[in-house]
């Protein structure tokens, strides 16, 4: 199976295409799905301390997979259906995130690319 992202947003498109649902596959709920999955995400974390995060990943492995799986494969759809090639905005992030965050000011703390 590939995962490159244009071979992964092609069997999306197929997916929801095959079921006729692009009509409700607007950038607006999108997004709002996005952000609902990013939270069904978040809540195998919420007041989880850094002593069980590893043993809460352990167990619950399959249905973190399945909540990063379902962010994914919404933000690939919103990327495509907006006409962004995923991969070309995600490489220009980095590059920007390159100059924003040199290494040697960087490295080692968590400042805010403002406060460096």
């Amino acid at each position: 199976m590939s995962d490159s992202i244009a071979a992964l947003t092609g069997r999306i498109q197929s997916f929801v295409d095959a079921r006729e649902w692009r009509k409700y596959h607007n950038a607006k709920d999108l997004s709002v799905a996005i952000a609902a999955e990013a939270g069904e995400l978040m809540q195998h974390f919420v007041w989880q301390q850094d002593d069980q995060i590893a043993a809460r990943v352990e167990a619950r492995r399959e249905e973190i997979a399945s909540e990063i799986a379902d962010v994914g494969i919404l933000l690939f759809e919103l990327a495509d259906n907006l006409g962004l090639k995923l991969g070309e905005v995600m490489e220009a992030k980095i590059a920007n995130n390159e100059l924003r965050y040199p290494v040697e000011k960087a490295r080692g703390n968590n400042l805010k690319y403002s406060e460096l």
